[in-house]
């Protein structure tokens, strides 16, 4: 392991800045990247969030930088059980979803296959119905959404679990189920 991103993820909080300067560092050295991605599904959950939070801000700016790396990432997706960890890979799921269906992005495209997409399904659906909080479950919806485009079966499974969990949760969880819902 790198000591140097040690050092600095062990710097990082929720500060905006924080995240940016490290991301920075990382763009800047691109061969330390798969190490910031270990680091992400590591044991150690005080660091282990703080990587999900700059590889967040990484793949905001690149996020080609994920593809060499991205069967890694999304099969590890699932043993992440921290929130502060998940909503920013939600967060990466959204871009990739994004440059997949919406910018219709050639590369991304070459590098979201079939079993990809198929385990990021899972993984959404999986957010949608834990416990986990509001903005992991939006990142999922929308994800969700943008799969059902390829995938025929996931607005139909997607709509009632919308619907029954509309009235327990908070106004933000109504008001992105319901614009899900009208794009459905």
């Amino acid at each position: 392991m790198n000591p140097t991103l040690e050092h600095q993820l062990s710097y990082v909080n929720g500060y905006r800045e924080n995240r940016i300067k490290v991301a920075n560092m990382v763009l800047q050295n691109k061969a330390i990247f798969p190490e910031l991605l270990d680091l992400c599904f590591a044991e150690n959950k005080e660091l282990s969030h703080k990587a999900c939070w700059v590889t967040e801000f990484v793949c905001k700016s690149e996020l080609d930088i994920l593809f060499p790396q991205l069967e890694y990432f999304i099969k590890n997706l699932s043993t992440l059980t921290n929130d502060s960890s998940i909503r920013p890979m939600a967060k990466i799921c959204e871009l990739l979803c994004e440059s997949y269906f919406q910018k219709k992005n050639k590369e991304t495209i070459s590098h979201l296959t079939n079993p990809i997409l198929e385990h990021l399904t899972e993984t959404n659906f999986d957010w949608l119905i834990s416990d986990a909080k509001v903005a992991t479950k939006a990142y999922a919806m929308r994800n969700l959404y943008f799969l059902g485009k390829k995938y025929d079966w996931i607005y139909p499974e997607l709509k009632p679990i919308l619907l029954k969990d509309m009235p327990n949760h908070s106004s933000a969880y109504k008001a992105r189920a319901r614009h899900i819902l009208n794009k459905i």
